[in-house]
């Protein structure tokens, strides 16, 4: 295929099909599928205290969140990466404007002291959660844009802080210090597997951690939040009521669980639980054995999507690259934290738990996050096939040993094998 031929590729899928990445499409086929039962399981009785609302509520409008994500997820991974690369700061130019805009009285819908919603017809959008999809791609064409000062001055790595800190703050002033905390240690590690000097890091990673420190204990809730984590025996009742019903149903669910649709927290002892504590239930009708499987699930997603930004980098498509690892690391921090506050291992916040939680705005984002690593993984394959010019590599493609074979298991292992080796030279260990 001629670069000419390419050229008509923008915004369509090619004729010539190399298949995806067959472990992180099976893993999130099938935590979606599992997040609409679980919702469905969760949500009855709270759907029950809704007037005119059938026991189903819930998980018919999740439903209806899966087929928009998916259709939003189509639409991505349509557009090639060089086009996201391209509009990265207009899409941070956008995310500040939907932060101003969810400020705005009579605009943001304020929900248990929290202003981040907008309402848009029937759909509830929270902002933050494309607000920070559309900085980490900023950042990732930033990384590309600027390697040469971030690697060799304190500066290049201080630039791309000043629009993550406008960013930040306003998600401050929306009472969102759970997604502020995610962003900053995305970017965190988005910049250092970028290049930057370590003792650049440790400066500018300090400064960050001290601001969110002070952040933390600068309002009331969030002290009453802390001092509750810190003595869990306090308080049941009250700050410590949500963990106290979520540990109750993890405790119950013991090695196999009680059973799908057999949970007794969903008769709403426990608060949010088809949201935020949606894992709690999980764990009280699956068990520690559902729990691992859904680990297990969760670490495909990451590790799949960290050797696709790897292979990515070996072609020389950086900025696919690095967009990869922020992604990559924006699911598995997420994970992370909302299984340590279901499982009292981290202070309560209010972090859904990705593809599970019930919620369109989280949904939908993380259906794009999926097309997107999806869509590099494409664009690797294609370049892998002999077909160069989609990319920057000019050209430059891996060694036929290297190529995708009919069962997918070379690429794989050897995949795998350049992923630990790649740690291994960033940390120079």
């Amino acid at each position: 295929m001629s670069a000419t031929q390419q050229g008509n590729l923008p915004f369509r899928i090619s004729p010539a099909r190399y298949g995806l990445d067959t472990g992180l499409c099976l893993a999130v086929t099938i935590l979606i599928s599992w997040g609409l039962v679980m919702v469905a399981s969760a949500s009855v009785a709270v759907s029950e205290r809704m007037a005119d609302a059938s026991t189903m509520y819930y998980f018919q409008r999740q439903l209806m969140f899966v087929a928009m994500g998916i259709s939003a997820g189509a639409l991505t991974f349509v557009v090639p990466m060089k086009s996201w690369e391209q509009i990265g700061p207009l899409l941070l130019a956008l995310a500040l404007f939907l932060l101003v805009l969810v400020l705005v009285p009579g605009i943001g819908i304020v929900r248990n002291g929290a202003r981040r919603w907008i309402s848009i017809g029937p759909f509830l959008l929270q902002v933050s959660e494309p607000a920070r999809l559309a900085v980490i791609v900023y950042l990732a064409g930033y990384i590309v844009r600027r390697q040469v000062p971030l690697r060799s001055t304190t500066m290049g790595l201080i630039a791309p802080f000043i629009p993550l800190a406008i960013v930040g703050g306003l998600l401050i002033l929306e009472r969102d210090f759970g997604a502020t905390a995610i962003l900053m240690a995305v970017a965190l590690l988005m910049l250092f597997i970028g290049g930057a000097r370590m003792r650049d890091m440790l400066l500018i990673g300090g400064g960050v951690a001290g601001v969110l420190a002070m952040l933390a204990v600068a309002a009331p809730y969030r002290v009453r939040r802390l001092l509750s984590f810190a003595n869990p025996d306090m308080g049941a009742r009250d700050e410590n009521f949500q963990l106290a019903q979520s540990l109750i149903a993890v405790g119950r669910g013991e090695w196999f669980g009680v059973g799908l649709g057999n949970s007794l927290q969903k008769l709403l002892y426990l608060p949010e639980m088809h949201t935020d504590f949606i894992f709690a239930i999980l764990a009280e009708e699956f068990g520690l054995f559902g729990v691992l499987v859904l680990m297990g699930l969760f670490a495909t997603v990451v590790w799949r999507g960290f050797v696709i930004g790897q292979t990515a980098e070996r072609l020389n498509n950086r900025f696919s690259a690095y967009l990869c690892y922020g992604l990559s690391g924006w699911f598995g921090l997420q994970t992370l934290i909302n299984l340590g506050v279901n499982m009292g291992a981290l202070p309560t916040k209010g972090l859904t738990l990705p593809f599970m939680s019930y919620g369109g705005s989280s949904l939908i984002t993380v259906c794009v996050m999926v097309a997107l690593v999806l869509r590099v993984d494409y664009e690797n394959r294609f370049l892998q096939a002999g077909h160069p010019g989609l990319g920057r590599n000019n050209g430059k493609v891996e060694p036929t040993h290297l190529r995708r074979n009919s069962s997918g298991t070379a690429r794989r292992d050897q995949d795998g094998k350049g992923l630990f080796a790649f740690f291994r030279r960033r940390t120079g260990s």
